[in-house]
Order: C-alpha cells, then sequence, then structure tokens
C-alpha cells in the first residue's frame, strides 16, 4: 500500500507531446502502478495562504503563451477527489477551493505517467508566506498519505535560469551541473537541512536558483523519505544548459 514519492524535472510543457523525457515518465508509471491518488505541488501554482484543489473534475490549465496549438490543445480529463482534497486540508489547514485545475506542471508530466488519467489528482499550492523550512514542515504533515496509497508529487527542477537557458541546446553551463549533483548528492545522504539551505549548498546556488518556485516542491518529496527509503534518479539531464529535468523517486 505505502507508496513512493516522486520529483518531476518537468522542463518545457511541450514535453506533453512526447520526446525522451515523456518515455522515461511513462516507464515510471508503468513500475509504479496505480494508486489511489496523487498530492502534486507544482511550481505553477503560487497563492498567498494554502489551498488544495477540490473540485471533482479540475480543468486542464493551459498556463503558458507562445506554443503551437497542438500544445494547446491537449487535455487531461483526470479525475479530481474531493475527498482527498477534504484529507489534506484536515492534514495541512488548506482552503479547498474550485478556482484553479491543473496547470501544466502537473498535467505535462502525468499524462504520460498514467496517459488514461484514470488516478485522481489533487493540487496543493505553494503558500507564498512560507519560507524553505516552512514549506519542509509543512510537507512532514503529509507523509501518513503514503500509507493510505497516495503518492506525494512535486513538480519543478532543480536548475531553472531561463535568463541562460540555450534555445539551441548545448552542453550544462558548469555551474549548473555543479549545483544538480550538489542537490543529488544530499538527497542520497538524506541531508534534508541541506537542501532548505540551498544558497549554502553551493556556490553556484544563486545562479541555478534565482527564484525559488521551481524548487521549493523538491522539498515536499525530500520531507516523505522514512529510514529504509531508497532513493533513485531518472531523466538526469540539464537541458539548454540551465534546466535540470532530474527527477527523484523516494521509495
Amino acid at each position: 500500500m505505502r507508496q513512493p514519492a516522486i520529483f518531476f524535472g518537468h522542463g518545457s510543457p511541450m514535453n506533453a507531446l512526447g520526446g525522451p523525457y515523456a518515455d522515461a515518465w511513462r516507464a515510471l508509471g508503468e513500475a509504479v502502478g496505480k494508486p489511489k491518488g496523487v498530492v502534486m505541488i507544482s511550481a505553477h501554482w503560487e497563492t498567498n495562504g494554502l489551498a488544495v484543489t477540490a473540485q471533482s473534475n479540475p480543468e486542464t490549465i493551459h498556463d503558458f503563451g507562445g506554443f503551437p496549438d497542438q500544445l494547446h490543445a491537449v487535455q487531461y480529463p483526470a479525475p479530481g477527489s474531493p475527498e482527498l482534497a477534504a484529507r489534506v486540508s484536515a492534514l495541512t489547514g488548506a482552503t479547498p477551493t474550485t478556482q484553479w485545475g491543473l496547470d501544466h506542471g502537473t498535467w505535462s508530466v502525468l499524462a504520460h505517467v498514467w496517459p488514461a488519467a484514470d488516478v485522481p489528482v489533487v493540487q496543493l499550492s505553494l503558500d507564498r508566506s512560507l519560507d524553505a523550512r516552512g514549506h519542509h514542515a509543512l510537507a512532514k504533515r503529509l507523509t501518513a498519505l503514503r500509507d493510505e496509497g497516495i503518492i506525494i508529487a512535486g513538480s519543478g527542477d532543480f536548475v531553472h535560469n531561463l535568463r541562460t537557458w540555450k534555445r539551441a541546446g548545448g552542453e550544462p553551463y558548469d555551474w549548473a551541473g555543479r549545483f544538480n549533483e550538489a542537490v543529488k548528492a544530499a538527497l542520497l545522504r538524506g541531508d534534508d537541512d541541506a537542501l532548505i539551505d540551498w544558497v549554502g549548498l553551493a556556490e553556484d546556488a544563486q545562479l541555478s536558483v534565482p527564484t525559488d518556485e521551481h524548487y521549493l516542491p523538491l522539498l515536499y518529496v525530500a520531507a516523505q523519505r522514512r529510514p529504509g527509503d531508497d532513493v533513485s534518479f531518472f531523466n538526469d539531464v540539464i537541458e539548454g544548459g540551465s534546466i535540470s529535468m532530474t527527477g527523484v523517486r523516494i521509495g
């Protein structure tokens, strides 16, 4: 019954249309099987105060511009779960809402993990009133859900610097590679304090995490680790020099 916790490096919304990262997400879904539900913390839903989606049929939100019509046409009709939302609310104090749905940090990934869209999904927002340690402490309140058949998931990027991203691709910047490896090493040794204080984790932190919304979902996943949980990585690639696609499975 116990489910893993998973962080997805989601990168560009275009990954929703397929490619090698999507192939790895599909393989992960086949390995994990079908959980009772997913609580997703996405980089793309920030709120003042904590909220959780509570509708039965959440909207597929196309929260981006400048992409082809083919991408805007994608729908991911996974059900929501008012019951799971109520459970998350009871654990965390999050306010249930129907004013959000599944943003691209969620559906662009899960469309490959569970392509049948038959796993209930709720999103938990990033409360901007919390600092990193506050997010980690909040995440600890979700741990019991793993034993109830629920996957705790985060979607963002260890390294996310769009100002330095190379559209034509290319080798990772040295600073991006070093920070990516520092984060992986901290995860392997279970050093959550280092992950919380990522500015002190490596001298490359401020270039790698110029703003924190893509990094914070990782703390929700790291906080789920229990003694004996394995830690493994997938899609361990830095795209365009400065976007880390690295994913993490805990348990």
